[in-house]
Order: structure tokens, then C-alpha cells, then sequence
């Protein structure tokens, strides 16, 4: 379980990612007091300039962590029972028999049956999740409009359930992290980012991470490619991007250091309550927006291979930006990774599915390298 850090193998996992494809990626590995950080590839493909493993970068749905454990917090001071209704706060929300049915436990692990309202809120994605029939045009038609979160959840909850309140696989939402943001607002009468920012941000120590008012990443970063499944040939620029469209659900900016620095801090229970993060590590199936059946909690998602050490943490992805942060269970070994090309797989002719990519096998190895040795 005890692999020390192999910088020569670190190094050639991330140039191999970059060789398969991948324009630029930076990343940040622990084993205790040892630290190894790399980069590979350019930051922006028009200037040539280099990434670097300290730039700050929109990380996507690891927010959900943040979002989720500032829930956690208040469940702690009995503000919130993570089994109440989410009618009995939110009633003009969700009201009747769904508010009366789903509760805020169900919304954190993606078991409401709420509908995700990205397909309504940019229309060249309606047919999602037909990947084919998409068209990444509303992407661009969006890129400054400042959505109104209230507008969101309505096309969430009035579009069909996607399964019943509670059932199993729940379906991967961000209606149900719009609505704990509001839920937040609702019991602290702040708004939920400056209580993200004070209960979370700021109480880890995280110099580094915003919830960000506009749309520009302030500071060192690399530029963010979208490709929409070859659909934006060349690659198209969204580091700028107004993230109202999902603010306590994936607008987080920070550093692979605050990522690696905030997850140690949750897993030693100095963010939330140890009894709190056996909660955040209760799973149950959901279908992820890949379609694929994955382990999900509260806020956090296992990684694992057979016969070796569970790891806990979260993945997420912007348009045009991923990145993927992960913490042995024992708290020692910590990975981060942060990618600057999004979608990067073509679709199958015939079937209509994303085609495997060399990206994807190099990315798994530099996952498995970093995790385990």
C-alpha cells in the first residue's frame, strides 16, 4: 500500500497523456512529506506557452465536495436535517408531493429523481443524452448570459423525473446541487458562495480557490479547449465563461495544491465531523452523465482497483476544462490532475457513441501511476 513516489514514471505517464493528444495537463501527487508536481504540453496552442503546476483552473464538479460538506456543516448545528424534506425549506421550490418526497440527503447523492437542466438551458444540447443529434452552438450563444438559479431548478423539476425519490441508480444532477445552494441561502441568510467561501474555503486555508463573480479565471491559467465530440474543429477557447449556469454545482477555480490541501483536511474530519464523513462515504449507484453506473455519496465518489486502496474524492468538467482530485482512504496519498481539452472523443459513425481515444488509456495510466505507484 506504501508505493513512494516514482518521479521518472510520474513524468512519462503526463508527457504520455500530452503525446496521446491532450493539449496541456498539470498535476500534483503526495505520499506524506513527499510531493512531486508536473506539467506537460502548452497552455495555450496559438502562443506555444508552456503549463505549469501551479496555475489556477476551473475544476468543474469537485465543487460539489465544497458545496456538499458546507451542507454537512449545517446539518452539524441542526439547521438542516439531512433527512428533511426539501419541501419544508424550499416549498415554493419543489412543492407538493415531490418536496414532501425527496430529501436533502437525496439531493446530495443524486437520488432525487430531479431531471438535470442543462439540455433546456442551451438548446443545441436538447437531445442529450443522444450525443449525435447535440450540437455544441448554444455553448458559444451562452458563453456571458447570467443565468438566474431559480430559472434553472424550474426547468429541472418541471421536466420529467428521471427515477423515483430514493430510487436506486439514482441519475447525476445538477438540478440537486442548485437547489442546495439555495437551501444554503435559505438557512444561513447569506448567499450560498460567501458560505461556501467562509465555512469551507476559507476554514481549509485555500489562498488559491474562488467561487468566481465573473467570467474570467483570474491569475496564471491555461486556456480551456472544447471540442464537443469533434463537433468545434479546432478546438474552441471557453476559458472564458460566464459559470452561472452551475455555481454551487462546478464554477469552482482553485489550484492542485487547495485541492489536495482541502481533501486531506476532509478526511482528517477538520472540515466536517468524522460522523459527517462516514455520511459523505455512504454510497449508493447513479448513473453518471456518461451513462455509466459509478459508486456515489455524498458530495464524494470512490476510485479503486481490485485488491488495492480505496480512494475518495470527486472529477469534474467545464467546458473546455476537467480535473480530477482523489485521497487515499487513510488520508496519505493524494492525487490531482487538471486537463485543458474537454471531449476530446470523436463519435462512431454508425452508433452514434464517443470511439475510444489515446487520450483515455494514457489518462488512466497516469491515474493508476499517481494512486498507486
Amino acid at each position: 500500500m506504501n508505493n513512494p513516489l516514482d518521479s521518472a514514471a510520474l513524468d512519462t505517464a503526463i508527457d504520455n497523456v500530452r503525446r496521446a493528444g491532450m493539449p496541456g495537463l498539470f498535476a500534483e501527487v503526495r505520499d506524506g512529506d513527499q510531493v512531486w508536481r508536473g506539467a506537460a504540453g502548452v497552455a495555450d496552442t496559438a502562443t506555444g506557452r508552456p503549463v505549469t503546476a501551479g496555475m489556477r483552473h476551473r475544476v468543474g464538479s469537485i465543487t460539489k465536495t465544497f458545496t456538499a460538506a458546507a451542507v454537512l456543516q449545517q446539518v452539524e448545528t441542526g439547521q438542516i436535517g439531512l433527512d428533511t424534506p426539501i419541501g419544508q425549506y424550499l416549498p415554493k421550490l419543489v412543492p407538493g408531493e415531490r418536496g414532501a418526497a425527496i430529501t436533502v440527503r437525496m439531493l446530495i447523492n443524486h437520488t432525487s429523481g430531479l431531471a438535470e437542466y442543462l439540455p433546456y438551458a442551451f438548446p443545441s444540447l436538447a437531445a442529450f443524452p443522444d450525443i449525435a443529434a447535440t450540437r455544441p452552438q448554444s455553448l458559444e450563444d451562452h458563453r456571458y448570459t447570467r443565468f438566474d438559479p431559480a430559472e434553472l431548478i424550474e426547468m429541472g423539476v418541471s421536466a420529467p423525473a428521471v427515477c423515483a425519490p430514493g430510487g436506486t441508480p439514482g441519475v447525476y444532477s445538477n438540478t440537486n446541487y442548485l437547489l442546495l445552494g439555495r437551501l444554503l441561502e435559505e438557512v444561513t441568510g447569506t448567499t450560498a458562495e460567501q458560505c461556501i467561501t467562509r465555512n469551507v474555503i476559507e476554514r481549509a486555508g485555500l489562498v488559491d480557490t474562488e467561487l468566481p463573480s465573473g467570467p474570467y479565471i483570474e491569475g496564471p491559467h491555461s486556456q480551456l479547449y472544447e471540442a464537443w465530440f469533434g463537433m468545434f474543429d479546432p478546438p474552441r477557447d471557453f476559458s472564458v465563461c460566464d459559470m452561472s449556469w452551475v455555481i454551487p454545482g462546478g464554477s469552482l477555480i482553485s489550484t492542485l495544491a487547495d485541492l489536495n490541501r482541502f481533501y486531506g483536511m476532509l478526511l482528517a474530519g477538520k472540515i466536517v465531523s468524522l460522523s459527517s464523513l462516514t455520511e459523505m462515504q455512504r454510497i449508493v449507484p447513479v448513473v453518471s452523465q456518461e451513462g455509466k453506473v459509478i459508486d456515489y455519496g455524498l458530495g464524494l465518489h470512490p476510485m479503486e482497483e481490485p485488491g488495492a486502496a480505496t480512494f475518495w474524492g470527486h472529477g469534474g468538467t467545464v467546458w473546455g476544462g476537467g480535473a480530477l482530485a482523489m485521497i487515499r482512504a487513510d488520508g496519505r496519498r493524494q492525487m490531482a490532475v487538471a486537463l485543458n481539452l474537454q471531449r476530446w472523443n470523436t463519435l462512431d459513425p454508425s452508433s452514434g457513441k464517443p470511439q475510444p481515444h489515446p487520450i483515455d488509456d494514457a489518462l488512466a495510466t497516469l491515474y493508476r501511476v499517481a494512486m498507486y505507484g
